[in-house]
């Protein structure tokens, strides 16, 4: 038996992107007997709330320039309230509409994502290096397949979106283009889409000219120089993936008339076994 073709996108939450606008591209792939995984962020919906709610978002920037959302009990509220809910809801809604057997569900359901709470983060704050240790995010570590395939089998299309959960169950978040790679490898996906509001990945982040087309393994090296703010999540992301076998990865724009048709004819900034930038 031939095994089922499956690709995974994640698309950003970022200003100006809307995750319904993949619906019809998503139903076509579903018609066409390919089963699909989309995982959705909701960062700048979950800012505007945040900020109508006097609780401001707050960034948190590693010692290797890595950003993350500082997630505080507050914050992680206000973030289930827009990723799980009100983001989620919508695509699920659209993606029914469009005749896709859609199901939204975060990674604490059935334990699709479980993942280690963070101990200790390090932050740079005004050019000195604090640990913040009451942070409530971390990093997926495992992924429930058997869940997602039942449903994939059974020509459902998962609609995901953080937070994971702790193996004892506590709710954290966690970085989204991580998690779809975790996915991606776990369901030994065929591609891994990240498609957010820049073209790909850029060698000079002020140039869109300066696109980087590819990537392998033996430049990835490239790839980690060039990276700068949330791209380096999404690096990580990639490498993650090409690392746990996916054939394909594209950092891509979600913006454009058929973004994934692009990403998957090669419009960004393609990760993949033996090929040279």
């Amino acid at each position: 038996m031939n095994k089922p073709y499956t690709i995974v996108i994640k698309v950003g939450g970022g200003e100006g992107i809307d995750p319904s606008a993949l619906t019809t591209e998503i139903a076509q792939l579903v018609n066409s007997e390919i089963r699909v995984v989309l995982v959705h962020g909701g960062s700048h919906e979950t800012n505007l709330l945040a900020d109508a709610l006097g609780h401001p978002a707050k960034t948190i920037i590693s010692p290797s320039g890595n950003q993350s959302r500082r997630t505080d009990s507050q914050t992680l509220d206000i973030f289930k309230m827009i990723y799980c809910g009100k983001v989620n809801k919508t695509v699920v809604e659209n993606l029914r509409r469009a005749g896709v057997d859609a199901i939204g569900l975060s990674g604490i359901d059935a334990g699709i994502w479980v993942g280690r709470r963070k101990s200790a983060i390090r932050s740079v704050e005004d050019g000195r290096t604090i640990i913040i240790r009451d942070d409530l995010s971390g990093r997926v570590e495992s992924v429930n397949s058997e869940f997602l395939n039942l449903l994939l089998d059974t020509a459902r299309t998962p609609v995901l979106t953080p937070p994971a959960a702790t193996a004892d169950g506590i709710a954290i978040n966690v970085d989204a283009d991580r998690a779809a790679a975790a996915t991606a490898i776990a369901l030994g996906a065929d591609e891994l889409l990240l498609l957010s509001n820049v073209p790909g990945l850029l060698r000079d982040h002020t140039d869109p000219s300066s696109l980087i087309t590819s990537i392998d393994e033996s430049t990835l090296d490239i790839a980690q120089d060039a990276a700068k703010g949330r791209m380096k999540n999404k690096v990580l992301a990639a490498t993650e993936a090409l690392a746990g076998g996916v054939s394909k990865i594209v950092i891509g724009s979600a913006g454009g008339e058929h973004p994934i048709q692009s990403a998957r004819e090669g419009s960004g900034t393609v990760f993949a076994q033996g090929v040279t930038p």
